[in-house]
């Protein structure tokens, strides 16, 4: 291809992704939803004609968009683009067809220019309550957990389609809310086909295919090289999680030969009574995330380098469920997958993997108000809030990288903001009554682990509330790696000393609060290793302790927080198998 072309390519190119980062922020800027608005918790992007992600956004988690990439070619398949009219939108919340779970709903909007359809826009925005028992893993069936849209209109001719409206505003606990949320979509994908047009106009052309073929090879090829940059062979790796009533087990077996890799989840748990499942396009996207965070984290992520990572896992495991199986609270389970696959590629680049961290985020579901607690404990309390849904968005720690500590109560792999306590309190009786780092959740190494945070959550003038958990890492660990120590497991439990079940509804009695010790990372190198005056800085910064420093790093400090001895480097060394 000419120079001047390929140039040409690229300018468009640096164009859609401003195009589509602009069409996420609109969502942003419109939503009524905390979930959105605040946390981000939301994927845009563009498609070409075929189906094909072009495009996506900054903004965004990856189970959105990776799944969303998948998404769109349903769409097409129950609608043909040439059969599409302008003014036609189109959604679904189906699990099996969109993003795994019905409060994911994705929104898509034919682009026209010309009277042709010229690409597709997409988003994806988490809505906060679609009905049945509300987001949590109770239910024993998909039916439970909501309305289920099929892919259908949205709106014809530029007309809302009030029969759906109708049958949503009817049959969810905030319409409000959710209604707005569903006008924010259209908004943020309208606001994507006109920066589009003004796209083609500026670089006279009539639709985005041959630029978008060119940025979906260039993607693949740029992934397939980067492959054949790690050493053929079998990886193999495994980890146990909480699960519901029972520990699960996920193991990956991931086949890395010349440019193709398959990463194979046979040898994963069954499928769990409650709705911890995922389903396959989820785990699709939470898979080559993983992969392409070691791999390709330089390439933009789209169909092409989607494409590249062939995914397996048995049908009716965990991660690949069918209906009628619960999938609410699937996110638990599918953001474990990155550290997973993890595990498996530091065998084949050891200097390139972190650590594990806390992986899913911790996300309450909260319910307050006469029936949103047991008889008994109304019966005790004659304190009663009025009714309210809310989730919000909380962060463990990630693990130690090969070269710089983990990072403190972060959204790794997620990338959901945490909302700011301001807007809890200022729209629901929530009270956050303790927010702080948790002293010493990050595993020591030579870089130390990621810090989790204690949380503390009680209701207005000490009413009872109820709490959806959907946690994990409270059985086992995050894995150190390469001489690391393991990060701190994740408490739930209640401010009077009650432990509580990671998983599933239960009710805060009148008067207590929720607390949440969330896990921190793990470790990466031997801690000995460590520069002390690190370890220094870490105990004046009240991450770890003057004891901790002296036990898991061998540095001795004086009262006035100097560095007064500990191992030396050749001790060290030797510690660490080096001499």
């Amino acid at each position: 291809m000419e120079e001047l072309g390929t140039l040409r390519k690229q300018l468009i190119w640096s164009r859609l992704i401003s195009a589509v980062e602009e069409q996420a922020q609109t969502v942003i800027r419109t939503a009524f939803s905390q979930s959105v608005r605040e946390c981000g918790d939301l994927s845009a992007g563009v498609f070409n004609r075929r189906g094909q992600m072009v495009a996506q956004a900054i903004t965004g988690t990856p189970g959105h968009v990776n799944a969303m990439a998948i998404c769109v070619e349903h769409f097409l398949a129950r609608f043909p683009v040439d059969q599409m009219k302008p003014g036609d939108i189109f959604c679904t919340n189906d699990p099996w067809l969109s993003v795994g779970h019905y409060h994911d709903v994705t929104v898509v909007t034919p682009a026209f220019y010309k009277e042709k359809v010229v690409g597709l826009f997409a988003n994806t925005c988490h809505i906060v309550d679609m009905g049945g028992r509300g987001l949590g893993p109770d239910s024993r069936q998909v039916y439970e957990e909501g309305i289920n849209i099929p892919i259908m209109h949205l709106a014809r001719g530029g007309i809302i389609n009030e029969d759906l409206m109708g049958i949503l505003r009817t049959n969810v606990r905030n319409a409000r809310d959710m209604e707005g949320d569903f006008y924010a979509m259209i908004a943020c994908n309208d606001e994507g086909t006109r920066r589009l047009i003004s796209i083609l106009e500026e670089f006279d052309l009539e639709d985005i295919e041959e630029v978008g073929d060119y940025i979906i090879q260039q993607s693949e090829d740029s992934i397939r090289k980067a492959v054949t940059n790690i050493p053929d062979g079998v990886y193999e790796n495994e980890m146990i999680l909480d699960g519901f009533a029972d520990p699960i087990r996920l193991k990956a077996c991931i086949t890395i030969e010349n440019d193709q890799i398959i990463v194979d989840y046979d040898g994963t748990s069954d499928a769990s009574l409650f709705g911890i499942n995922v389903v396959m396009n989820f785990c699709i996207a939470y898979t080559v995330f993983g992969v392409n965070c070691i791999i390709g984290y330089d390439v933009p992520c789209n169909a092409g380098s989607i494409n590249v990572v062939e995914v397996r896992a048995p049908i009716g495991s965990i991660l690949n469920v069918e209906r009628p199986m619960p999938v609410s609270a699937r996110h638990v389970i599918g953001q474990m997958l990155p550290d997973l696959v993890f595990g498996c590629l530091s065998q084949a680049a050891p200097d390139k993997v972190p650590a594990e961290g806390a992986g899913a985020m911790w996300n309450p579901m909260f319910r307050g108000g006469r029936t949103a607690i047991g008889a008994d404990i109304l019966a005790e309390s004659p304190k009663v809030t009025r009714d309210f849904d809310v989730i919000t968005f909380n962060t463990g720690g990630t693990g130690g990288r090969p070269t710089l500590d983990g990072m403190s109560t972060t959204a790794f792999p997620s990338g959901v903001r945490t909302p700011p306590i301001e807007a809890i309190e200022a729209d629901y009786p929530l009270i956050v009554w303790r927010k702080e780092f948790r002293d010493g959740s990050g595993g020591a190494g030579k870089y130390r682990g990621g810090l989790g945070q204690v949380i503390e959550f009680g209701c207005e003038d000490g009413a009872p509330f109820s709490v959806a958990a959907m946690f994990d890492r409270t059985l086992a660990a995050p894995k150190g790696r390469h001489g690391g120590h393991d990060g701190a497991k994740g408490i739930v439990r209640t401010n009077t000393g009650q432990n509580l079940r990671s998983k599933g509804r239960q009710t805060i009695p009148s008067n207590e609060k929720l607390v949440l010790e969330l896990p921190g990372g793990g470790g990466y190198g031997d801690p000995l290793m460590r520069d002390p005056e690190l370890v220094r800085q870490d105990v004046i910064d009240e991450l770890i302790t003057a004891h901790a420093a002296l036990e898991d790093y061998g540095v001795i400090l004086t009262q006035d927080q100097r560095v007064d001895g500990g191992a030396t480097q050749a001790q060290r060394s030797k510690l660490n198998g080096t001499i």
